[in-house]
């Protein structure tokens, strides 16, 4: 199996960030949450069955997912998010390891989001790489990036395992406290690190 890299951390962590860092240095990217937009996006493969499964009203006039009015419900009714997960997530697994099959990186780093929640993410990746940062500094800035009230922040931060269970699965840790210099001095480091590890 090619040398990989399952890459994840909390809402606000600075996950996107540290990935652009990596492919700059020359890894393949693959981004699970870009990948779902994809797949919900106006006409995206996953719309029909969405529309089929929850109704029409969970679609916009344009043909995308309604964000909003889905992310209502399966913070209600946690049913509804296994079953929307049940569409969504075998077709995430496919596209992300076509994507892997065609990328010619030095190695992969696949952005799960929820790589520790789903469980089976440890099987398909050869590490897992955890950005961790201060829970103060995450609500902090979701609420600026999201424009959400704390309350909101804090209620997406509980459907999500904790920091501590997040830093036991992790097989290495960036530690992002908002300085950029000394996460891309961190991130170069483990660049050197993955590339002698993909050698093998």
């Amino acid at each position: 199996m090619r040398f990989s890299v399952g890459l994840t951390g909390g809402i606000g962590s600075g996950k996107t960030t540290v990935a652009l860092m990596f492919q700059e240095l020359g890894a393949a990217l693959i981004d699970t949450d870009e990948i779902a937009h994809a797949l919900t996006k106006p006409f995206g493969r996953a719309i029909a069955t969405i529309a089929q499964q929850f109704g029409d009203d969970f679609i916009l006039p344009s043909g995308a997912l309604n964000r909003a009015k889905m992310r209502e419900l399966v913070f209600a009714d946690a049913t509804k998010k296994t079953k929307l997960e049940s569409i969504l997530h075998p077709m995430i697994r496919a596209e992300a390891e076509h994507q892997a099959a065609n990328a010619s990186g030095a190695y992969s780093i696949f952005v799960v989001p929820l790589l520790v929640e789903s469980g089976k993410w440890r099987q398909r990746v050869t590490r897992i790489l955890v950005i961790d940062c201060p829970e103060a500094l995450q609500i902090t800035r979701v609420m600026q990036r999201n424009n959400l009230s704390r309350d909101q922040v804090l209620a997406i931060m509980q459907n999500q395992v904790t920091r501590t269970q997040r830093l036991e699965a992790a097989d290495d840790v960036i530690v992002n406290d908002g300085a950029m210099d000394g996460i891309r001095h961190q991130v170069e480091t483990l660049h050197r690190v993955y590339c002698e590890l993909s050698k093998n």
